[in-house]
């Protein structure tokens, strides 16, 4: 669930607003509208916890005004002394929120089968990578994730200046290498995994009022001096002038660019180099407002508060995403969870695993996860896929195609289509 470190160059000018800004005055944001779109938890129960993150916040915002919500994201989860990715293992029944490769042995075998079909589709290259993009902020994660694919084998890159941080070699014989950014990664046919990865990412977000657009920022309650608030900020900032589509309707928005920028080099690779890339994560195609929210002991857990101790994350804008790659490459997708993992077979693997196994803990384990995964009230309405191809992997495409879902890509793209059983 963690990222790779976003283009903070490129993001410099529209982050915070001046001082002078702060002094003329912000617009809180209307208290019904807060508890309905920006707040899951109880205050009052937390009111007390003024973490070093929090702390680290407040006299931020007392030096240089009221931050956006993506700098917010960004200290909270990526700092490199406070962060919550940092220094901790949230993943798992002990941590804040488990993922679905723990909920099922299921859903890694059919994401493994949608790469062997890929690479199968591709002309099954003897040279390739898998790419995935994922703990490469957090030391915590990347140590973990080492030592379940090597058994111990890996050696920590001490030259600051390689792209590469640690590599190893895996159980198979494998080389792997743990890179900084995703630029690092070198050329050539790539398969691209991105599960859980862009829904942390920082976003900014924006509320329509009576004067315009204007961005939603994080100050300090003046009521409360130990506690932050949402404002909106008294004129436009840069990120208004920039992230806001001229054909936005909805009212409230959150816009990604870390997001943009990361699916504009996946889609430049993948037309220069072929491949593929498969991203799965909780999201919408352009129609929610706001889903940024916390996550603490697997509960919905209030984002302003304790910062540093909790998860925090905000839905992926697929129909951005797909903007975002400016025609370079085809998209399917997205597509919820339960359709595309009944796409991939997960019934008969079930009925398989249950065929083979006498063992009634296990049964209903994997009922258990099944469920979990497909049911439309859990994750599987809530979970999407959305895939990045060449053009020309595609039957019958011509000329440069943006699909979603169709019926007639059932035979050409795993999972996007319903399998035909023979």
């Amino acid at each position: 669930m963690a990222r790779l470190p976003g283009r903070r160059a490129l993001l410099a000018a529209v982050l915070g607003v001046s001082w002078q800004q702060r002094l003329l005055g912000h617009h809180v944001v209307p208290a019904a509208w807060r508890r309905r779109c920006l707040s899951a938890g109880s205050r009052a129960e937390d009111s007390s916890q003024v973490t070093p993150m929090l702390k680290h916040l407040m006299f931020k915002i007392k030096s240089t005004g009221p931050i956006t919500v993506a700098e917010y994201m960004r200290e909270v989860l990526t700092n490199p002394v406070k962060g919550y990715y940092m220094h901790h293992d949230m993943l798992g029944e002990r941590g804040d929120f488990v993922t679905s490769p723990e909920i099922s042995q299921i859903f890694g075998e059919l994401i493994g089968i949608w790469y062997v079909s890929e690479w199968m589709a591709t002309g099954k290259p003897k040279t390739f990578q898998l790419v995935e993009l994922g703990p490469e902020v957090s030391p915590k994660l990347s140590e973990i994730q080492a030592l379940t694919l090597t058994g111990g084998k890996i050696q920590p890159e001490l030259d600051v200046t390689s792209p590469v941080y640690m590599k190893g070699i895996s159980k198979a014989g494998i080389p792997i290498f743990w890179y900084r950014e995703l630029q690092d990664v070198p050329q050539g046919t790539s398969f691209y995994l991105a599960h859980e990865f862009f829904d942390a990412l920082p976003i900014h977000k924006f509320q329509r009022t009576e004067k315009g657009w204007r961005e939603v920022l994080i100050d300090i309650d003046p009521e409360a001096p130990d506690q932050l608030r949402f404002v909106l900020a008294p004129s436009t900032t840069p990120a208004t002038e920039h992230f806001i589509q001229r054909k936005e309707v909805r009212d409230h928005v959150e816009v990604c660019p870390d997001a943009g920028i990361l699916i504009q080099r996946l889609a430049c690779r993948i037309q220069e180099d072929g491949g593929a890339a498969l991203i799965a994560d909780y999201g919408h195609n352009g129609n929610k407002t706001d889903t940024f929210r916390s996550f603490r002991s697997h509960e919905l857990h209030d984002a302003l508060i304790a910062p540093g101790t909790a998860d925090l994350t905000a839905d992926v804008d697929f129909s951005y995403l797909r903007t975002m790659t400016q025609g370079r490459v085809a998209t399917l997708g997205p597509l919820n969870q339960h359709e595309f993992l009944k796409n991939m077979g997960i019934d008969v693997r079930l009925q398989v695993l249950l065929q083979n196994s006498s063992d009634k803990a296990m049964h209903k384990h994997l009922l258990q996860g099944y469920d979990m995964l497909m049911n439309p009230k859990k994750m599987g309405d809530r979970f999407h896929f959305f895939a990045l191809l060449p053009h020309q992997r595609l039957a019958h495409s011509d000329q440069k195609v943006n699909l979603r879902h169709s019926r007639s890509l059932s035979a050409t793209v795993a999972g996007f289509g319903e399998l035909v059983w023979k």
